[in-house]
């Protein structure tokens, strides 16, 4: 049977796109199991601990009543034992005094590096009060009253006039307030692992903050999956705009997360973490001045230097605008340019070491052509690049 030309074109067409459609839904959607449903065993109170003993009185699933347990749904034949949905919708009734209040504390902590009450996952009698009672209550309840709005919860507290104080810390509060519970400035705290390398691309201008996808893989040791079986596994890291992505998106591969995330106090995922400790150690500045990931980043602010500003002085100014939003004080200045100085030297003599530098990466090296600079020029601002990266004030939230 013959078929037009137009039509076979078409057919062959709307082919290919079932095709591409196809396989981007099997790249994206993730397999879950099923279970079935079984009839549920009988549960009684144990007599004095004896599980032998079946006298005790029956009990069924449900939440205590103090809190406002679910509603108990009536059939035919009687009570039914409150299900998996009862619970879901109690976690979101307007009942319910627990999810709101800490969901709320929750965020203050992102946004203040400590929570209305400091114990994240304990709101029970073993916990700690709230130091502004007043404030969880009002947020909690303005929370569930705008439709669960986190846009607008977070929004509600950054418009505040505590939020938009200064961090700088009052002598006459270091004794009586160090950890700024009362919130009479702004909060100092080191960001955590993930906002860390998103700061140093952002700054860099090598931040893809496109949303969604799989997981990603950064620049990782090699070997570090060696000790992996059933089945062996190898660590490869991702190509193109995949290498850029917002740490949010790192493969975490539980008890060998990536090291750069362990050294910021990431957890292994092993259990549960409500709230992560924060360090400070010799193995982050080796971090901020080695991992690949912060010496590529280091070169492309390096090269935004270069390319936007002509004299020393300038490109400076720009360095320290893009990674702390300001110009460098004179001193800092000195000491940077001191820096640059020993660097040009010392790359100048060792041409092989300046150009094994600045092919970190996979971001392809600007012809230094372009640039009008040669190899150990442009290794060098990387040196102070990375310099500035390992500043505290540049993993610093304040």
């Amino acid at each position: 049977v013959s078929v037009s030309p137009e039509y076979e074109r078409a057919r062959k067409q709307i082919k290919a796109l079932e095709v591409e459609r196809d396989q981007i839904v099997k790249g994206h959607t993730r397999i879950t199991l099923v279970t079935t449903s079984v009839e549920p065993r009988e549960i009684r109170v144990l007599a004095r601990g004896d599980w032998m003993d079946k006298s005790g009185e029956l009990v069924s699933p449900s939440v205590p009543a103090v809190l406002g347990g679910p509603n108990w749904e009536i059939d035919g034949e009687g009570s039914k034992p409150a299900n998996r949905l009862d619970l879901a919708n109690w976690m979101v009734s307007q009942d319910n005094p627990l999810t709101a209040r800490v969901f709320v504390n929750r965020i203050w902590r992102l946004l203040f590096g400590a929570g209305i009450t400091n114990i994240l996952d304990d709101f029970g009698s073993q916990g700690e009060p709230p130091t502004h009672p007043e404030i969880l209550d009002q947020l909690a309840v303005e929370f569930m009253s705008s439709g669960w709005d986190i846009k607008n919860l977070i929004r509600e507290i950054v418009l505040t006039k505590s939020y938009r104080q200064t961090s700088g810390i009052r002598t006459d509060l270091q004794e009586l307030d160090p950890e700024n519970r009362m919130l009479a400035r702004q909060s100092r705290f080191r960001l955590d692992a993930e906002f860390i390398r998103d700061q140093a691309l952002a700054v860099s201008g090598l931040l893809v903050r496109s949303q969604g996808g799989k997981s990603v893989m950064p620049y990782q040791p090699e070997g570090l999956y060696r000790h992996l079986n059933f089945p062996k596994r190898k660590y490869k890291a991702s190509n193109g705009v995949d290498q850029y992505r917002r740490g949010l998106y790192t493969h975490w591969q539980r008890q060998f997360l990536h090291p750069a995330m362990k050294t910021f106090d990431a957890p292994s995922r092993e259990e549960c973490t409500a709230a992560r400790p924060r360090s400070s150690t010799p193995l982050a500045a080796l971090v901020l001045l080695n991992d690949p990931s912060y010496v590529e980043a280091a070169r492309s602010l390096a090269t935004l230097a270069l390319e936007k500003r002509d004299s020393t002085k300038d490109r400076i100014d720009l360095i320290f605008e893009r990674a702390f939003s300001r110009e460098a004080l004179e001193s800092e200045r000195e000491v940077i340019e001191e820096l640059l100085e020993s660097q040009q030297q010392f790359y100048k003599a060792n041409v092989e070491k300046a150009k094994e530098l600045i092919s970190i990466g996979q971001t392809s090296k600007p012809a230094t052509e372009q640039l009008n600079v040669p190899d150990a020029e442009l290794a060098a601002w990387t040196s102070v690049c990375r310099a500035v990266m390992n500043m505290h004030e540049f993993v610093l939230r304040k």
